[in-house]
């Protein structure tokens, strides 16, 4: 998995698996979901970020036992 934050476009991705977008819907009003060709998400796009999240650019990681 690999996140992005982009602060020049204020847009924070969540990619899941490098595959081609095959077919875009927007969710809510900014929060994009991208899917496979098989129908697999594979991205979340947030738009406007830093109004949506606090700190955009930090990000914390953990794994749950």
């Amino acid at each position: 998995m690999k996140v992005i934050y982009d602060k020049e476009s204020d847009t924070l991705s969540l990619i899941l698996k490098e595959s081609l977008v095959e077919e875009s819907d927007e969710a809510k009003d900014g929060i994009i979901f991208d899917y496979d060709a098989q129908g697999n998400l594979v991205s979340v796009e947030i738009l406007n970020a830093s109004e949506r999240i606090t700190q955009p650019e930090a990000l914390e990681f953990q794994l749950a036992h």
